[in-house]
């Protein structure tokens, strides 16, 4: 029988994974050429946005917003830090 993971735990390593794995990515895609195949690949992905959301209470006036981009690395940094996980924990 598998172990359950916290809700946490899980969350935690995709967001690792994908920091880990858009900074990498954007790395690679730095050494490659601006006009080439493969670093559109590294470096562009499909963004996910929520927000901007304002609210007002008269005394403070705050901005909430969010935005998520996810390109090829950033899966692949997610499975290896799933495998990490698994591995080690």
């Amino acid at each position: 029988m598998p172990a359950k993971r916290r809700i946490g735990l899980v969350a935690l390593v995709f967001f690792l994974g994908v920091v880990l794995g858009s900074v990498v990515g954007q790395l690679i895609g730095n050494l490659l050429p601006a006009d080439n195949v493969i670093r559109q690949l590294f470096v562009n992905g499909p963004r996910f946005e929520v927000g901007p959301l304002h609210c007002d209470l008269i005394v403070f006036t705050f901005t909430i917003a969010f935005s998520l981009e996810v390109n090829l690395v950033s899966v692949l940094g997610i499975a290896v830090v799933a495998f990490l996980l698994r591995t080690y924990c």
